[in-house]
């Protein structure tokens, strides 16, 4: 008897951890940053949340929540056409960003610090870690009317 009981608790304890572990949409409030310090935060190899909703004109804000170095860095090609290419490093394409960061770690953004950047043009928009993007570090950021 007492034994179920311990089972049940360890069970609803499991669970209790677990719960918000999965990808989600977040319009806020999910991860490390909560309100206006910042909106996606990022552990050794992850964008906190991963896929994150928005309104043109909105700004979004990273921070490095994490002790390790990261870049945001968009996809060339997995941004809308109209849209602005960003970077942490402020570089103008993704192969200027990869070849800065294997140079001289062009475009760090070290912990604690924020990048930002303004969305106008609805879409989405696929962005990765470059030191991470092997662990699969990718985010992506759904901009709507």
């Amino acid at each position: 008897m007492h034994r179920r009981v311990y089972l049940a608790a360890v069970g609803t304890a499991v669970s209790a951890g677990l719960a918000g572990c999965s990808s989600a949409i977040s319009t806020g409030g999910d991860g490390p940053c909560a309100g206006e310090d910042c909106h996606i935060g990022m552990n050794r190899t992850e964008f906190l949340p991963d896929v994150y909703e928005i309104s043109v004109g909105d700004t979004v804000v990273w921070k490095n929540t994490s002790e390790a170095d990261h870049t945001v860095t968009a996809y060339d090609d997995r941004i809308p056409d109209e849209a602005s290419f960003f970077a942490t490093g402020g570089f103008e394409d993704q192969e200027s960003a990869r070849h800065a960061w294997q140079g001289q770690r062009g475009g760090r953004l070290g912990p604690r610090e924020t990048f930002e950047h303004t969305f106008d043009v609805p879409g989405t928009y696929e962005y990765f870690c470059i030191p991470h993007e092997r662990a699969e570090m990718f985010g992506e950021i759904i901009v709507s009317e």
